[in-house]
């Protein structure tokens, strides 16, 4: 009898714990990958804080059944302002306490998953079954001991691009090659095959340097990353072999344990839906008049200007990409992030008036994929973060990269070397660290399409990845196998 039972739990559906780190740019692709996973008859409970849970976009409604939103509210912590449950509700230099009130979750999700697991002892189906995996981030380095606990299984999954990965390596490699210094990450560390354009240039090694130091939290978030790495039994990237390439086979061996790509995750229902008439029909006024804007625009002549939802821009930068995009001659919609708890950047005086007719700001909220997905757009300028890549490319737009911080760097260099865009240099010294005049050359150089030029080359890789990412039985097949090694490497406890 106790065989049988083991033998029914090992074919039966499964039931995973998904908890995501609190950002919305890791929250979406853990959204994506659940839904995907109830997509194959398997049940999830996603876990995060409960306004995170509010702001999601609704699931599917025939997945609903299957998905199940679990809020875990976040323990008070001096200086982290009330209701601050994500990244997106707090300023760069506060976001090391939304880790410390994230640590305190330790004991709150000890007592979910004892709860979880003695309530699956008794039989109990779908969301009631004992979890078969948590599927977890780089942040929750306490978290694998406390499943290990109850003979769950974890599997981190890593919403950074390959390079990024691979460049941070293990946490054997680092102790055998450590890097401290900032020069120490302007060069690929020597796991990757040479040659290789896998390294941050100065400002974004300085950045990079600082994520080994401790923050608020006594712990720094390479130290997460390689621990949460460490413990997991499996990896899991958002990563491609057509996208990413060589560096998607070398994560396994890196890390000496299977290492799963997940395909891109990509928004298609979205990108879909913003191709159907009447799309637009609860458009506030704001979103309404951008859309007849667009709409009076010739065929991919505008390019779309957005650096994510928590880039950080300085002042200095504003007026440099404005002064470039003026300078560049171009159609644009720029959609200019408001820095939390502060007024709209400052725009240089007289900027909008002499743009007027060919450039649009809007501050704030900006409906991204429909943006992308009109005829009129025909380019994105953006910070390089991986989710903004892959919106881009559903539409086979090539791309203007200004990365800012984290691995966007690496990602920019993997895309120009496979041209389908251009970065805009930085220059060493100055406020803004770029200059107007190499922002409007890079614009230039990508939106301007003539027969010949690097504008129609750009253009037509960029299509490439388009047909890569729409190739849905490629993308599929990434999850299948996904969910084939989830169901063989379960516990059957």
């Amino acid at each position: 009898m106790a065989e049988s039972k083991k033998d029914e739990r090992s074919s039966s559906p499964l039931h995973v714990v998904v908890f995501p780190w609190l950002a919305f740019g890791h929250i979406i692709p853990f959204l994506e990958l659940s839904e995907q996973l109830a997509r194959r008859g398997h049940f999830v409970t996603f876990v995060s804080a409960p306004r995170n849970l509010a702001r999601l976009r609704p699931v599917l409604p025939e997945l609903k059944p299957r998905i199940r939103l679990a809020p875990l509210p976040l323990p008070a912590v001096d200086g982290l302002p009330d209701g601050a449950e994500s990244t997106a509700d707090l300023p760069p230099e506060k976001v090391e306490l939304l880790k410390v009130a994230f640590d305190g979750l330790a004991a709150p999700f000890a007592a979910f998953l004892a709860d979880a697991c003695a309530g699956g002892e008794a039989g109990g189906e779908g969301h009631g079954r004992r979890p078969d995996w948590i599927i977890l981030d780089f942040a929750h380095h306490w978290l694998p001991p406390i499943a290990d606990e109850h003979m769950v299984p974890c599997a981190v999954f890593l919403v950074f691009p390959a390079s990024g990965v691979a460049f941070l390596g293990t946490k054997e490699l680092n102790a055998a090659h450590p890097r401290s210094s900032a020069v120490d990450f302007t060069v690929p560390p020597p796991w990757i095959p040479s040659p290789s354009c896998i390294a941050f240039r100065g400002h974004e090694a300085e950045w990079f340097a600082r994520a080994w130091d401790p923050n608020a939290s006594g712990v720094s978030d390479i130290s997460r990353i390689l621990e949460t790495t460490h413990l997991c039994p499996l990896l899991i990237c958002r990563c491609s072999h057509e996208v990413d390439g060589p560096l998607c086979s070398l994560l396994a061996d890196l890390h000496r344990k299977p290492v799963l790509p997940s395909g891109h995750l990509a928004p298609y229902a979205a990108a879909r839906a913003a191709g159907v008439a009447g799309s637009g029909a609860d458009d506030d006024e704001e979103t309404a008049s951008l859309m007849r804007w667009l709409d009076a625009q010739p065929a991919r002549s505008v390019l779309y200007v957005a650096f994510g939802s928590e880039a950080p821009l300085s002042p200095e930068q504003v007026a440099a990409l404005a002064l470039g995009l003026e300078l560049a001659g171009v159609r644009f919609v720029w959609a200019l992030r408001r820095p939390v708890g502060e007024d709209p950047p400052e725009l240089p005086d007289g900027f909008e008036r002499r743009v007027s007719g060919r450039g649009v700001v809007r501050v704030g909220w900006v409906p991204q994929v429909r943006v992308l997905a009109h005829a009129a757009v025909g380019g994105f300028f953006t910070h390089a973060g991986m989710s903004s890549l892959v919106e881009s490319f559903l539409f086979g737009h090539p791309i203007v990269m200004l990365p800012l911080f984290a691995d966007q760097g690496l990602t920019a260099r993997l895309m120009a070397e496979r041209r389908v865009g251009v970065e805009v240099p930085w220059r060493v010294g100055g406020g803004a660290a770029f200059a107007a005049e190499d922002v409007a050359a890079a614009v230039r150089r990508v939106m301007l399409v003539e027969e010949g030029e690097e504008g129609e080359v750009f253009r037509r890789n960029a299509g490439e990845l388009k047909e890569v990412l729409w190739d849905m039985a490629r993308q599929e097949r990434y999850i299948d196998d996904l969910v084939d090694q989830l169901m063989q490497r379960r516990r059957t406890v």
